[in-house]
């Protein structure tokens, strides 16, 4: 088993290390854009140093707003579960897409499925997506 460790700061100047399955559990998925509530402009991350904590801040008005998350940036290393995100769970009741009974439904045994080559994936890679024709479960052979 392979334990990833992620550090972020939690405060100024304190790094806090965290298992990377808390991060996964509690943590942010990504990090948003934040907006001005006053004129609409991308707020930036800056640091309070008085005060001691994060703070978003406009370069047109100067509309300021503290942080509720100390997180500002996330690095995603494992993209394999955000590929299956966009795929269509009723994709299987396409009549188009070509249907195989060599492979075998991971979660429920069946083995009639479809599979496809998804668009929304930006590789240049042969990668197949399946998806059970039975419970419409979504996944891909590496």
């Amino acid at each position: 088993m392979i334990k990833i460790v992620v550090s972020f700061r939690n405060t100024l100047n304190s790094p806090q290390k965290l298992p990377f399955a808390e991060i996964l559990a509690d943590g942010p998925k990504s990090v948003g854009i934040l907006f001005c509530l006053e004129c609409n402009n991308m707020l930036y991350p800056k640091q309070n140093k008085a005060e001691r904590k994060l703070e978003y801040c406009c370069r047109n008005c100067g509309y300021k707003s503290e942080a509720e998350n100390p997180c500002i940036y996330v690095n995603k290393l494992i993209s394999k579960l955000d590929e299956l995100v966009g795929i269509v769970p009723e994709v299987s009741q396409d009549p188009a897409l070509p249907r195989t009974d060599s492979h075998e439904c991971p979660a429920c045994g069946n083995r009639g499925v479809c599979f496809f080559q998804s668009m929304l994936v930006k590789t240049m890679s042969m990668k197949l997506f399946y998806c059970c024709n039975t419970c419409n479960h979504r996944w891909t052979d590496y």
